[in-house]
């Protein structure tokens, strides 16, 4: 049974615990790593371990490390590219998960402390799905889904952190629901959710055992920007699968900005960030026009939706978006008058684009006097 060095994220008790499924208190002892150091990833809010001469790596030494715990500790290490190699800790042969050469570049130094306080609270979400593939999907496997699977517990975070009143709809809460089953029905880049669950019913009895599928993905920022000089807003177009799936002729539709919100990313960021790829727009003012569930019988989908105060001449609208996502998106520049047409007509046939129009045919009068 070897010994393995921990430097980062796993000196969290917390995070240990999911990722190892206890926390081995009389097998752990505080160490350090000569001739390393430990920095943030560039870009990213996790840690890197890398041999620096003259610096020294805190952390905990897991002595006694089982194969249970070494198949546990490979399942959560090896998808970010990180893989066991030989160190001498303290004077005691031992192992550490180091990154594959040049996949990360280091950056400020690392802080448990600053990581517990702003990433630890969607980590544990995403940390639990990770280590639920145990045994069902390779390490490896989940590397490309890492970004989605980040995300979706970053909305499960910001849902429990921000929730709705309940002053007219029953307070009945979520412990309520009883689930007798849950299993994974589909994972690709998306997820599909197979419930047996049972729940209060109005009347005061409980409902039978039922059925239900659901569609696990992420937040999304919606952005309408508009101009209040001009008068104008701009719309994008691109392909979509559901209208095609339905059999809708024209599968190319008219929609506002729109992505995902990214773990540790708040719904103003995304939406500001969203305006540049897709549109290459900067945005002098976001607006909240409303929070809300896409289709909540089916998906957990959950929109934050802005309004964008922005310049937007004509030479605006163009071609946008990620070649690295394989999107193609065309932006319009419309008359604000045009765009409420287009609601009239039923060519706007999305429903937060809709939406979002008619909030600001109600608020235009207030906006235009902001300039």
């Amino acid at each position: 049974m070897a010994n393995v060095f921990l430097y980062g994220t796993l000196r969290h008790a917390g995070l240990l615990d999911i990722v190892l499924g206890h926390v081995p208190e009389a097998r752990l002892r505080a160490a350090t790593l000569e001739g390393h150091a430990v920095s943030c990833a560039k870009g990213h809010g996790f840690p890197l371990i890398e041999a620096r001469a003259g610096a020294t790596a805190e952390g905990l030494l897991l002595s006694g490390v089982t194969e249970d715990e070494r198949a546990r500790l490979d399942h959560y290490e090896l998808g970010f590219g990180y893989h066991l190699h030989s160190v001498e800790v303290e004077g005691q042969a031992s192992l550490v998960y180091l990154p594959e050469a040049g996949l990360w570049q280091a950056g400020e130094a690392w802080s448990l402390e600053r990581w517990a306080e702003t990433d630890w609270p969607h980590v544990q979400y995403s940390a639990a799905e990770i280590m639920s593939y145990l045994g069902g999907a390779h390490a490896a496997d989940l590397a490309w889904r890492f970004a989605m699977i980040g995300a979706r517990a970053h909305s499960r975070e910001m849902a429990e952190r921000n929730p709705h009143p309940a002053t007219l709809r029953t307070d009945m809460r979520a412990d309520a629901v009883e689930i007798l089953s849950q299993k994974v029905s589909h994972l690709g880049f998306f997820r599909t959710d197979t419930y047996e669950l049972r729940h209060p019913r109005y009347d005061g009895t409980t409902s039978e055992p039922m059925q239900r599928e659901v569609f696990l993905a992420a937040d999304a920022a919606l952005v309408l920007p508009y101009d209040p000089v001009r008068g104008k807003v701009l719309l994008i177009e691109q392909f979509r699968m559901g209208p095609l799936a339905r059999g809708d002729a024209h599968p190319w539709i008219l929609e506002p900005i729109a992505g995902r919100i990214d773990a540790g990313e708040s719904p103003e960021d995304a939406a500001e960030r969203e305006c540049m790829e897709e549109a290459g727009l900067s945005l002098s003012k976001l607006l909240p026009i409303a929070r809300c569930y896409a289709s909540p019988g089916e998906v957990s989908t959950y929109f934050h939706m802005f309004l964008g105060l922005a310049d937007l001449p004509d030479e605006s609208a163009g071609l946008g978006g990620l070649e690295g996502e394989q999107e193609d998106i065309k932006s319009h520049v419309v008359s604000f008058e045009r765009a409420l047409e287009l609601v009239q007509t039923e060519e706007i046939n999305i429903g937060p684009l809709i939406q979002m129009v008619q909030w600001l045919a109600l608020n235009k009068q207030r906006i235009d006097a902001l300039v």
